[in-house]
């Protein structure tokens, strides 16, 4: 089963729009895919007659993984956030596309991840490249 990612985008941005109610924000929408790469990117900026809102992205990956299924990866991207958070959307027969649509959705008009929730995430600690220097002139006597 392929992924349409352009109709799924589609979805996405429908259900942003069913989120954000008559009164709020609206979003001049650009999209961009590549079906040899299975890439697909959706550029949302505020509208200028709207309320405001959220600027930044949704990026789908589209992937088989190694079993044969199906996958698609949504990173979520907002305008002055250094968060990337991804959501994975595994196919199977039983998925409804428009619920995993506004999944997606619902994470994207949520914003991006606290600071304190940023800070909750392993802390890998960087290595020095160089090697531990012991004092040996304490032992030569």
């Amino acid at each position: 089963m392929p992924i349409r990612l352009l109709s799924f985008l589609n979805d996405i941005e429908r259900a942003l729009t069913r989120e954000s109610g008559p009164a709020g924000p609206k979003w001049d929408v650009s999209r961009m895919v590549s079906y040899h790469q299975s890439l697909a990117r959706m550029i949302l900026q505020p509208a200028p007659d709207s309320a405001g809102g959220p600027a930044g992205s949704v990026f789908l990956q589209s992937f088989v993984l190694s079993d044969g299924t199906p996958c698609l990866k949504a990173t979520l991207g907002w305008e002055g956030s250094e968060s990337a958070p991804v959501i994975a959307v595994y196919a199977k027969p039983e998925l409804d596309w428009k619920s995993e649509a506004g999944r997606i959705a619902s994470a994207w008009m949520a914003g991006p991840p606290a600071a304190a929730e940023l800070l909750a995430a392993p802390v890998v600690e960087k290595l020095s490249a160089e090697p531990a220097v012991e004092n040996l002139s304490a032992t030569a006597s």
